[in-house]
C-alpha cells in the first residue's frame, strides 16, 4: 500500500511538468493553425489546474483516512494485548488462591486429625478420613500456610450426634466463620449418620409462634448456622465418592429431607416482602440449600423452585445453588426475569457466572440501572417534599451509585465503564448531605463575659478586707453614695478658675489618732484605712 501511494503522489507531482509540455503543444499548434479556434489557453490551464487540486485534496483526504485506521487498529490490538495480560493474570491469582486454600484445608485435616487421634484412638471414621487425606498431594508449601486454631469440641459434639450441642457452638463461635466452614466438614467425618444430624439441627427454624406475636431475637442468627450447616455437610459430600454419598444420603434421610421441605414449603408464601423484593430472602435461601444438599430438588416442580431464584439473587451464594439444583441451562430466562424487574446488577453477577455477558451486556445492564433509578428518584420527589423525603431520595440515589461502582470494580469493567463521573456524583451527594445536617443542627448559645472590669461582688462584712486584698480600693456604686460635690454644676470662666481652692493635700493619720476619733470623717461618713500606694 505504501509503494501505490507513493507512486500516486510521483504522478501527482508530475502533472505541473506535463501541464508545461501541453502548454507548448498548444502554443504550437496556435502559431500553425490554419483556422481561428475558439478555444483560449487560459482556460484550458485553469481547468487542469482545477484537476490538480481536486486529485491532491481527495488524495490527502485517503491518507488521513488511512492513518486514522492505522491509529485505531494499533489502538485495538494494544486492547487485546491488556485484556490478554489481564486474563492471564486473574487465571494465575485464581490459580494461586486455590493452591493456597486446597494447602490450607489439608494442613486443617491433618491438624485435626491428630489433635483427634490423641483424645479417640478407636473412632473409626476418624481413621478412614486419615487414610484419605493420606491419599493427598501434598507439597511443601503447606509448611508456609498460618496454623489455624482447631475446634476439638465440634468432634466431640459430632461424635455424640448433639444436634442441639452442635447449634449452639457454632452459633455462639460465629465470629470465626471460616475457621468453622473449614473444620465443621472434617468434624462431620466423626458423626455416625452426619445427614441425620444436620436434618436434627434444622428443628427450630421456624419456631412456633408466641403468645405476644413476637419473633425471637435470636431466631436470625439461628436460621444462619442451619444453613451453614447444610452448606458445610455439602462440602463433605463433594468430597466422597458415589457409594459414600449415598451411605450417607440414604433413603430414610432423604424421605425425611423431603418432609422438611414440604413443610417448609408452604411458609414461604409469607416471606418477609422486603428481603425478598431485593433478592436476599434468608428463607428461600434455605429452602433451597435443603434441596441441594439432601438432593430432594426432583421432588418438586421445576417452575416454583425458578421463581424462588430472584428471592436469593442477591445473595453471594447464588449462582453456586442455581448449580447445585441442576438450573444452569434454565440461567437465560432468570436473568431476563431479574432485568425486567429491576435488579440489572444481579442480573451482571450471573451472567458472568454462568458465561452469558455476550447475550446479557453488563455495561448496557448497568448503565439502565442507573437510568431507572434516577428516573424514580427524580419523578418520585415532589418539588415540596420534606427534607426526610428529600434525604430518602438522595439515599436511594446514593446507595445506586455505589453497588454500580462495586459490580463494575469486581468484574474489572473500568475500561468499558469509567466511574469516574459517578465518583463525583457520590462526592456532590455527601457534601449537599453533610451541609444539610450542619445546617439543621442547633447551635448552642455562647455566654458573652462583659467587656472591661467588673467589680467584685463582696459581703457587706467583708468590705473593708477585700478592699484591702485587691488595692485598688473600688467602691460599688449601688452598695454607696456619691458625695455632694460630684454633682455640682461644673462652671467655666476667669473668676470661678481665680476661686478654684488648690488641690487636696494627702492626709496621714496616726493609729492613735484614728483610734482616738473612730473610724468616722467629719460629714459622718465612715472612715476606711487607703490602699497602699500603686505607681502607674
Amino acid at each position: 500500500m505504501e509503494d501505490n501511494t507513493r507512486s500516486v503522489a510521483s504522478l501527482m507531482d508530475s502533472t505541473s511538468s506535463k501541464i508545461q509540455q501541453l502548454q507548448k503543444a498548444f502554443a504550437e499548434l496556435e502559431s500553425q493553425r490554419a483556422v481561428t479556434l475558439n478555444l483560449k489557453w487560459n482556460e484550458l490551464e485553469e481547468h487542469f489546474h482545477g484537476l490538480e487540486r481536486s486529485l491532491k485534496r481527495r488524495f490527502h483526504e485517503l491518507e488521513d483516512q488511512e492513518k486514522e485506521y492505522e491509529t485505531k487498529t494499533r489502538k485495538a490490538q494494544e486492547l487485546l494485548e491488556k485484556k490478554k495480560a489481564a486474563v492471564e493474570a486473574k487465571e494465575k491469582a485464581s490459580l494461586e488462591r486455590l493452591q493456597k486454600k486446597r494447602d490450607a484445608a489439608v494442613f486443617a485435616i491433618n491438624t485435626a486429625l491428630d489433635k483427634y487421634n490423641n483424645n479417640n484412638n478407636n473412632v473409626k471414621s476418624t481413621e478412614a478420613f486419615a487414610s484419605a487425606a493420606d491419599d493427598e498431594d501434598v507439597d511443601g508449601t503447606v509448611q508456609d500456610v498460618v496454623e489455624v486454631k482447631a475446634y476439638p469440641q465440634l468432634v466431640k459434639l459430632c461424635r455424640d450426634m448433639d444436634s442441639a450441642g452442635l447449634h449452639k457452638f457454632v452459633s455462639d463461635n460465629r465470629k470465626n466463620l471460616v475457621l468453622l466452614k473449614e473444620e465443621i466438614p472434617v468434624a462431620f467425618r466423626a458423626a455416625a449418620n452426619p445427614a441425620s444430624l444436620v436434618l436434627d439441627a434444622l428443628e427450630g427454624f421456624y419456631p412456633p409462634p408466641t403468645s405476644d406475636g413476637k419473633k425471637d431475637a435470636n431466631l436470625l442468627g439461628m436460621r444462619r448456622t442451619c444453613v451453614m450447616l447444610m452448606e458445610c455437610l455439602g462440602v463433605l459430600l463433594y468430597g466422597l465418592d458415589s457409594n459414600s454419598v449415598a451411605d450417607v444420603l440414604s433413603e430414610d434421610v432423604k424421605d425425611r429431607a423431603k418432609g422438611v421441605a414440604e413443610g417448609w414449603s408452604p411458609l414461604l408464601e409469607s416471606l418477609d416482602m422486603d428481603a425478598a423484593g431485593n433478592g436476599n430472602s434468608l428463607e428461600a435461601h434455605a429452602f433451597l440449600q435443603l434441596l441441594a444438599t439432601f438432593g430432594v430438588v426432583s421432588e418438586f416442580e421445576e417452575d416454583e423452585i425458578l421463581k424462588l431464584i430472584p428471592m436469593v439473587s442477591r445473595r453471594r451464594q447464588a449462582a453456586e445453588l442455581c448449580r447445585s439444583l441442576g438450573l444452569s441451562q434454565k440461567m437465560p430466562g432468570v436473568i431476563e426475569v431479574l432485568v425486567n424487574s429491576g435488579k440489572q446488577i444481579d442480573a451482571v453477577n450471573l451472567a458472568f457466572a454462568f458465561g452469558l455477558t455476550e447475550q446479557f451486556p453488563p455495561v448496557e445492564l448497568l448503565k439502565c440501572y442507573l437510568t431507572e433509578a434516577s428516573r424514580s428518584t427524580s419523578q418520585g420527589r415532589p418539588g415540596n417534599a420534606s427534607p426526610a423525603v428529600q434525604d430518602e431520595f438522595s439515599e436511594r440515589e446514593l446507595t445506586s451509585l455505589k453497588a454500580v461502582i462495586k459490580c463494575v470494580e469486581e468484574h474489572d469493567l473500568e475500561e468499558q465503564y469509567p466511574v469516574e463521573p459517578l465518583h463525583k456524583r457520590i462526592l456532590q451527594l455527601e457534601k449537599a448531605k453533610a451541609e444539610k445536617k450542619r445546617a439543621t443542627e442547633p447551635t448552642k448559645p455562647q455566654t458573652k463575659r462583659p467587656r472591661g472590669p467588673q467589680p467584685r461582688a463582696t459581703e457587706n462584712n467583708n468590705n473593708n478586707n477585700n478592699n484591702s486584698k485587691t488595692g485598688y480600693g473600688r467602691v460599688i456604686p449601688e452598695r454607696y453614695p456619691q458625695y455632694v460635690y460630684d454633682n455640682r454644676p461644673f462652671l467655666r470662666g476667669p473668676i470661678m478658675a481665680a476661686q478654684a481652692h488648690p488641690p487636696p493635700q494627702a492626709y496621714s493619720f496616726s493609729p492613735a489618732a484614728a483610734a482616738a476619733h473612730g473610724n468616722f470623717y467629719g460629714n459622718c461618713y465612715q472612715y476606711q484605712a487607703p490602699p497602699p500606694a500603686y505607681f502607674h
